[in-house]
């Protein structure tokens, strides 16, 4: 990354210079349902109430009634958030047919954030200016703002120095904590950027959100989406998440010349980078599947055109899937040229989350088919032509 890895603020801020991602396009459809126990049910219909349930993105419920909840966020045409909407501002359709907005939270609740701070591969010799990042964004917390610091580590189990997920702190808006948990930061020899994907959906956002919170939660990556340790997959991460309801920004960095430079090099030479195994398998598996596993083993073997192809191979798909994952998360992308950029997007992600509207509804489609629902968000009676962004559907109940 060159002379851009110098301070950078961000939420959930992942630098991997050092590393791929390994991505699959697969996405994972079946979801286990969440039932309703016969007690819970025959409660429901004895006091005349529909029995609820919120549905998140690829969710599936086995109730009669669920509330389907949409975060969106609501700007001017040059970006501006627009604050202060109502209910009777937006209009929300399901598969074309306009829907009754039911609940409807404003912009004044505080948001929750995982803060993932990788210093892994390039990013090691600016560890203090990392932490002097995260913490400038820690003193501008607002009251009930909860955030969690996670970071990546080197473990010892066995032979060899293993990259791990640590969870510095819990989710928290005791400021002293966090500052305690960026302090003791560490670094790590690769990026299992999918691990903490699921650690993050597994752990920190474990529990339904409270009320005031739904809507509110969100994963904020600054990234050139790579990963080189990981033992959970993209599609597994990424279901994971969207369970979880948490709306996922990229703020995308370029490192590719920077890395293939190094690819380049002769493996003895100082400075020069190669793939993981496990890299070079989930590549095998993307891009050529019918091929066997002992046919991409040494990557060192390899010739330069090979390297290279491998290379722009596994940086367009981590671009696509990045792109895919916000947009259907609610959240979006930055591209981040400069160190400037990158501030110029955090600063846009911070106020962003500060100002999201969340939107529930109760389907008047009552269909058990599991098929895709699209959503989509309008508003009216503003002074400005506004853009909206929210999550675009979501998986009826099936059965």
């Amino acid at each position: 990354m060159q002379s851009f890895l110098k301070p950078v603020a961000a939420i959930l801020v992942l630098f991997s210079a050092s590393q791929f991602v390994l991505i699959s396009g697969q996405e994972a459809n079946q979801q286990r349902p969440r039932r309703v126990t016969p007690a819970e049910d025959q409660s429901a219909s004895n006091s005349g109430k529909p029995s609820t349930q919120e549905v998140d993105e690829g969710d599936v419920v086995r109730v009669d009634t669920q509330l389907v909840s949409v975060p969106a966020v609501v700007t001017t045409p040059t970006g501006r958030p627009l604050a202060g909407l109502r209910n009777e501002n937006f209009m929300l359709f399901e598969n074309g047919q306009q829907q009754k907005i039911t609940d409807f939270t404003t912009t004044e609740a505080p948001f929750e954030i995982a803060i993932l701070l990788d210093t892994s591969g390039s990013t090691r010799a600016d560890v203090a200016l990392i932490r002097q990042a995260a913490s400038a964004f820690i003193d501008g917390l607002r009251p009930g703002d909860r955030v969690a610091i996670v970071g990546f580590g080197t473990g010892r189990p066995g032979r060899g120095l293993v990259p791990q997920v640590d969870v510095l702190a819990k989710l928290t808006d005791d400021r002293k904590t966090l500052r305690a948990a960026i302090e003791n930061l560490g670094t790590s020899n690769g990026t299992p950027f999918y691990d903490a994907l699921e650690r993050i959906a597994d752990e920190i956002f474990r529990e339904p959100p409270r009320e005031e919170l739904r809507g509110r939660r969100a994963i904020v990556a600054l990234t050139d989406g790579v990963d080189s340790s990981s033992n959970a997959e993209f599609q597994n991460a990424r279901s994971k998440v969207l369970r979880a309801g948490v709306a996922s920004y990229f703020i995308q960095v370029n490192t590719e010349e920077f890395v293939e430079d190094r690819l380049l090099k002769n493996c003895q030479d100082d400075g020069a980078l190669t793939l993981s195994t496990k890299q070079v398998q989930r590549y095998r598996r993307v891009f050529h599947p019918k091929s066997k596993p002992e046919d991409f083993v040494a990557f060192c073997e390899m010739g330069s055109f090979e390297r290279m192809q491998m290379s722009r191979d596994l940086y367009n798909l981590a671009r696509r899937e990045m792109n895919e994952l916000a947009k259907t998360s609610g959240g979006t992308n930055f591209v981040a040229a400069s160190l400037q950029d990158a501030r110029a997007a955090f600063s846009r992600v911070a106020a962003e989350i500060g100002t999201q509207y969340s939107l529930g509804y109760y389907p008047t489609n009552k269909t058990r088919d599991g098929k895709f629902r699209t959503i989509r968000v309008e508003v009216q009676g503003t002074k400005d032509k506004p853009v909206v962004r929210a999550r675009e559907g979501y998986y009826a109940p099936k059965g």
